[in-house]
């Protein structure tokens, strides 16, 4: 034996107490919530009188204003996007974390009018176009294309952003 004693299976109230806990300390979806809630019920167990509810209490902290799904949106992709990912990147990011359509709406005006912005600090970040000390070869190039794929940018803006002349700006692209 180990002496390490195993938690106690988890009941209402200290379901509740571990939800708020990580609500204070953690900016996150219902979603994330639910599936933080979820797993700790499996990994303790339930010893409660009435079956667990985690969608119960998400949907409470919801109707409290503890968790605001369309904010959590804003400030997850308004983060993403200063990091220099792309809109597909981001839209993977927020419908992992459980944000439904309506709750993106701010988050896609967001998204669509940071994306040359969050282009031009992807390439700053992998020294590519602008940013690069030389032409790249045909193998470089095709592998600083492909990352900005993987960041969620369009073929069209990566090949652009890429295909750039070293030391000299680039133009914003007129919509």
């Amino acid at each position: 034996m180990t002496g390490k004693r195993l938690p106690p299976p988890l009941d209402e109230s200290a379901l509740r107490d571990m939800a708020l806990r990580h609500v204070a300390r953690f900016a996150t979806s219902r979603g994330k919530l639910l599936s933080y809630l979820k797993r700790k019920i499996k990994e303790r167990g339930w010893g409660g009188d009435a079956p667990a509810d985690p969608d119960g209490l998400a949907d409470r902290f919801v109707d409290l204003g503890y968790i605001d799904d369309a904010g959590y949106a804003v400030m997850k992709s308004g983060a993403l996007a200063r990091r220099g990912y792309g809109a597909r990147r981001i839209d993977q990011d927020l419908r992992a974390a459980g944000i439904g359509e309506e709750a993106r709406e701010k988050a896609d005006v967001q998204i669509a009018s940071e994306a040359w912005a969050a282009a031009d600090r992807f390439a700053r970040r992998k020294r590519v176009g602008p940013y690069a000390t030389a032409p790249l070869d045909p193998k470089q190039r095709e592998k600083a294309i492909a990352a900005f794929l993987r960041a969620g940018h369009a073929y069209a803006v990566a090949q652009r952003w890429v295909d750039a002349p070293p030391g000299e700006p680039m133009m914003a692209e007129e919509e």
